[in-house]
């Protein structure tokens, strides 16, 4: 079956309360302090997590334990006060909590926006396939994007705000690998998480009519081989329409990440834009997920046919 656009949570207005949760790894106090000013000097109203600062007793990656990770996002999600729930870091963990939620009392709760990439690609996935959300794969709030770079920051306030000014997404760098056009539905998020998604109870069979949006951090070339076999061998790539690249930091060269990109991805058949501005960059743009649009290879940009919010 082709994949259909999502439905659109409502923009954020002045005065909005947000939820801020931990999904998966510590976060840094420091930071998280950075970010949640940022979000204030938005004029919205921040809710912080019970447990967003807690470290796991024994297993040092994760913030807590999954249960109250899990219990953080439930009760943020289920506030009816609260418009969005942004997630406070990446990391690893997100795998572990998403098991945890009661997805009937989520699905009760109504739309809202979710916020966040790396690890929260398991996130975004669960909730395209279980609610059938669109989501905002952008920069979470004690990321160093987020908190250090300007051009990060208004691309995220601008399309909760005001997202019809940013329906054309694309930095200057962007460059085709696969030169073309194609028409799709966005989804992705980090390679890693994609492929380890695969088996997972309600992970998508195939992603006929998808607009491929993948990065990643800390993988080297082989590795990133690997995933991309896996998902390739797995027919999840057969049907794609497009695929668009982002950031692929401490990932070693680029030269040769991107001709593992090249061998593995340019025999599709579809068109390959590379280094779009999205992920984990030192700038990085708020991609939308489940929602319709066009990507141009040889533009270096993705056009939305909506806003990413209502």
């Amino acid at each position: 079956m082709t994949l259909m656009p999502l439905t659109r949570p409502a923009r954020l207005r002045p005065g909005a309360r947000v939820a801020v949760v931990a999904t998966s790894g510590p976060v840094p106090g420091e930071r998280l302090s950075a970010g949640l000013d940022i979000l204030r000097g938005w004029d919205l109203e921040p809710v912080v997590g019970a447990h967003v600062l807690d470290r796991h007793h024994t297993l040092g990656h994760l913030a807590g334990t999954d249960e109250d990770r899990a219990g953080d996002f439930q009760q943020a999600w289920c506030d009816p006060t609260v418009s969005a729930v942004l997630c406070a870091r990446g990391g690893y963990g997100a795998q572990r909590m998403v098991d945890l939620l009661d997805w009937g009392a989520l699905r009760a709760a109504g739309p809202k926006i979710l916020v966040g990439y790396s690890d929260v690609t398991t996130l975004h996935e669960a909730f395209a396939v279980r609610m059938g959300l669109a989501t905002l794969h952008g920069p979470m709030v004690t990321a160093a994007a987020f908190v250090k770079d300007a051009p990060t920051q208004e691309h995220l306030r601008a399309t909760l705000f005001e997202p019809e000014s940013v329906r054309t997404l694309g930095l200057p760098t962007a460059r085709p690998l696969v030169p073309g056009r194609a028409r799709g539905v966005t989804l992705g998020g980090c390679v890693c998480m994609l492929a380890a998604d695969l088996a997972a109870p309600y992970a998508r069979q195939d992603l006929r009519g998808g607009l491929l949006m993948i990065e990643d951090v800390g993988e080297e070339p082989y590795r990133l081989d690997r995933m991309l076999t896996q998902l390739l061998r797995a027919g999840w790539l057969d049907e794609v329409s497009g695929i668009g690249l982002g950031s692929w930091a401490e990932c070693g060269l680029y030269e040769e990440v991107r001709a593992v990109l090249l061998d593995r991805l340019g025999g599709l058949g579809v068109p390959v834009a590379e280094e779009m501005g999205f992920g984990h960059g030192e700038t990085s743009l708020t991609v939308p997920l489940g929602v319709a649009g066009v990507l141009d290879s040889e533009a270096g940009t993705l056009t939305l046919d909506t806003p990413a919010l209502g």
